[in-house]
């Protein structure tokens, strides 16, 4: 039997606390956040989705990405949510050199900031894998390392749409940062998920922010 471990255990953000797993409030506000794009269609239907509930959410993308796409990034950003870097490569921490990585990274921000005229400090490490001398050195250019409350599961092919609906809505409270992927490989999920999630956030009176 597959073990999951879809809500963050209190433990392991207390052990890491340096990141960022949850922003406990009193105004019902929730955090969703989408890896891996932008990618065509699937970040637009996205984007529409979102706009219909009203909602902001946090967009965690690939370098390659937006440089491949750099008018759908654009369109996130016309539509007021928040970017973070998801690096440039989709590189795995823990089997990744440190100067790499950073140096990945930074090819993430020399893009967005091409695009932009801004920099990114948000930063969620792909696969949640990060070495701690990695983490140090993003703390220090003034990163904030995004993780997350709820772990949707939308990229697993072997869950069902319902089993990945079921992960999100049990797990969901004030404060939740909650992943889902707006790629190829989640969409399937996605497209079923993310519609009755906002419509539960929607009948439950919560909002949807964005990170900053």
């Amino acid at each position: 039997m597959k073990l999951r471990w879809v809500k963050t255990h209190w433990t392991i953000k207390k052990l890491f606390s340096n990141y960022v797993w949850d922003i406990p409030n009193n105004e019902n506000k929730v955090y969703l956040t989408f890896d891996d794009g932008p990618t065509p269609e699937i970040t637009q239907w996205t984007l529409n989705l979102l706009k219909k509930y009203n909602a902001k959410a946090t967009f965690f993308c690939i370098g390659n990405n937006i440089q491949m796409y750099p008018e759908l990034l654009m369109e996130v950003i016309k539509e007021e949510h928040s970017i973070g870097n998801h690096t440039y490569n989709h590189l795995k921490g823990w089997k990744t050199n440190t100067q790499e990585y950073i140096e990945n990274i930074n090819l993430f921000d020399k893009e967005y900031s091409k695009l932009t005229n801004e920099n990114c400090k948000l930063f969620r490490p792909p696969y949640g894998k990060i070495k701690p001398s990695q983490s140090k050195i993003l703390r220090k250019m003034g990163y904030k390392i995004i993780m997350w409350d709820v772990l949707s599961e939308d990229f697993d092919a072997t869950i069902t749409p319902e089993q990945c609906l079921e992960n999100v809505l049990k797990n969901i409270i004030p404060g939740s940062i909650i992943v889902f992927h707006d790629s190829v490989k989640a969409y399937s999920n996605l497209q079923y998920v993310l519609p009755r999630t906002l419509e539960f956030l929607k009948q439950k009176g919560f909002n949807c922010a964005k990170l900053t």
